[in-house]
């Protein structure tokens, strides 16, 4: 399946479940909604030295290669992947290869392999991540020791998510991808890409920083946080939606023609959707813009139930799931919507209306997709390329007509196919 077809779903198992067994039995309402694969946050031990919270930060990792018994056994996890795989999804792992916590396994029996601070301590480049100590790529043995560890997992799963893989040498990337593909070939790489501010600053410093550009040298798939400032920045009313709309469009000129983007409205690290966006209208168009766009979707747990609270990446603090999910419906229709080859190979447009409208279209021979996006979720008439008429969406199944080149809607977002 292309790439820009697919939505991800990702799992942080310790609020979502608690353990491996929880996930799997999970498994067929997830695939009802129509995922093709899941991301699982860091499943590996977890660091006590220097600890964030009680429970630790996954990203701070004591042993790439065992499981975190909170999560359950080895064979839970393989039991795990096997079925997603019956259930035809696959699984990617997070890879965490730019630190370790301070008392790791590789801190014990390779301390080598660690950057050293002037005074000959380990340290870290980056100020607030006090829990983890930075791996020193400049010791070749530890390439070996990392590699040979992703095509032990890749006997297992389907992709890795890499977390800060902008701030790890690509070449180590390039000779992990090909060693990799040995053992698991078509193996999905997906690299958490950093904001353009973020990669200034380490370069400034002297320190590796790659930009997406780079990174799609090696991986698939890069985050959107090339133009996550301007995101935050409308969200603000800092900037008008056109600044955001014309950062979207420049990445159609910046990378290459077959370049995907992880397309979300929120992930672990960054606000709920619900908490942004808590009127509902403005928060579906959010929503059915974000699977619009170019690029894999993906979806964080509990997002399908609007949840609000961002679950602690530190403490127990489980992620409440009450009544039915408040937007399975739309989720089914637009991950249905993405499996349609015109979202994958068409030729796609986006442009700002007049009151925070946002118009794109998709164009695959002679078919067409026209979506219509009030992004603060009010009453719209706006401009769309299509001729008059009375069209269906087919989003909500609502009929809108189309006079004079021109559409008017209450405010949920429209997607019309031609």
């Amino acid at each position: 399946m292309n790439l820009r077809s697919m939505t991800l779903y990702s799992i942080f198992i310790r609020n979502f479940g608690g353990t491996f067994r929880a996930v799997e039995d999970d498994l067929p309402r997830i695939r009802d909604l129509g995922v093709d694969a899941i991301w699982l946050l860091p499943i590996h031990p977890i660091g006590e030295e220097k600890r964030k919270g009680s429970l630790g930060s996954p990203y701070a990792i004591k042993d790439y290669r065992a499981v975190n018994p909170e999560f359950g056994t080895m064979d839970d996890f393989v039991s795990l992947c096997s079925a997603a795989h019956r259930l035809g999804m696959k699984v990617l792992i997070d890879v965490v290869y730019h630190h370790t916590s301070p008392d790791s396994v590789l801190v014990k029996t390779h301390p080598e392999y660690f950057y050293r601070k002037p005074d000959g301590s380990f340290g870290n480049h980056v100020g607030d991540w006090t829990d983890i100590v930075d791996l020193d790529f400049e010791n070749l043995d530890l390439w070996e020791e990392l590699i040979d560890t992703l095509c032990f997992w890749a006997r297992y799963v389907d992709g890795f998510r890499c977390d800060v893989a902008s701030l790890v040498p690509l070449d180590f990337w390039l000779e992990a991808r090909k060693r990799v593909e040995t053992v698991r070939p078509g193996c999905i790489w997906l690299a958490e890409s950093v904001e353009h501010e973020f990669i200034r600053y380490h370069r400034s410093q002297g320190l590796v920083a790659l930009s997406d550009s780079e990174l799609y040298q090696a991986f698939d798939i890069c985050y959107d946080y090339d133009v996550y400032p301007e995101y935050v920045a409308y969200q603000k009313g800092e900037i008008p939606l056109s600044v955001y709309i014309d950062a979207l469009v420049r990445q159609e000129s910046t990378f290459r023609a077959d370049y995907v983007k992880l397309r979300c409205t929120e992930n672990h690290d960054r606000p709920r959707t619900a908490a942004l966006f808590p009127d509902r209208t403005e928060r579906e168009n959010r929503i059915a813009f974000s699977f619009f766009q170019k690029g894999i979707a993906m979806l964080y747990c509990g997002e399908e139930w609007a949840v609000e609270h961002a679950p602690s990446l530190f403490d127990p603090d489980p992620v409440l799931r009450e009544g039915e999910p408040m937007h399975e419906a739309l989720l089914k229709t637009l991950i249905a919507m993405k499996k349609d080859s015109l979202f994958s190979d068409g030729v796609y447009t986006l442009e700002a209306r007049e009151n925070d409208v946002a118009v794109s279209t998709w164009t695959l021979e002679n078919r067409r997709a026209i979506g219509v996006f009030s992004m603060k979720g009010r009453a719209f008439s706006a401009e769309v390329p299509m001729p008059d008429g009375t069209y269906t969406d087919l989003l909500f199944q609502t009929p809108y007509p189309v006079k004079s080149g021109r559409i008017d809607g209450a405010g949920r977002p429209v997607v019309i196919l031609l």
